[in-house]
């Protein structure tokens, strides 16, 4: 597994997961909250299996 995201949209996702786990314990106390397990996890990887089905990459390239 190669890295596939870059560091801004790594830290985008770090935070959206962290804000739909929030759901789950603040607020509307859901558990539709756990969807936020996805993008804590793809952020803190940095490699998301959708991007590389769809061939994109936000990283910057190493030459």
């Amino acid at each position: 597994m190669t890295r596939n995201e870059g560091t801004f949209d790594r830290a985008m996702r770090v935070i959206l997961g962290l804000v739909l786990l929030s759901l789950v314990f603040v607020g509307p106390q859901t558990l539709w909250g756990l969807i936020g397990i996805v993008p804590l996890a793809t952020g803190l990887v940095g490699y998301c299996p959708l991007y590389s089905v769809l061939g994109i990459r936000t990283c910057a390239v190493k030459s």
